[in-house]
């Protein structure tokens, strides 16, 4: 799967200190060899030369959603 900027993707690299987290990507650059790899920003900080194998999409429900009508009882 192709990524694009301002794709929200989950890093999954056990190396990194993001391992699991949600961010936006916001730059992609392609190597001479024609290998994709992406800067994500995170709410603490940045990661760059992320591999394409290393990322997942995020699912819907990780957005910025704070409001939960079962919270009301």
């Amino acid at each position: 799967m192709s990524f694009e900027e301002d794709d929200r993707v989950v890093l999954n690299d056990k190396h990194s200190e993001f391992d699991g987290d949600t961010g936006t990507i916001t730059q992609t650059m392609e190597s001479m060899f024609g290998d994709v790899t992406y800067t994500v920003s995170f709410e603490d900080g940045q990661e760059t030369g992320i591999p394409e194998d290393d990322l997942e999409a995020a699912a819907e429900e990780d957005a910025d959603d704070d409001t939960d009508a079962d919270t009301d009882n």
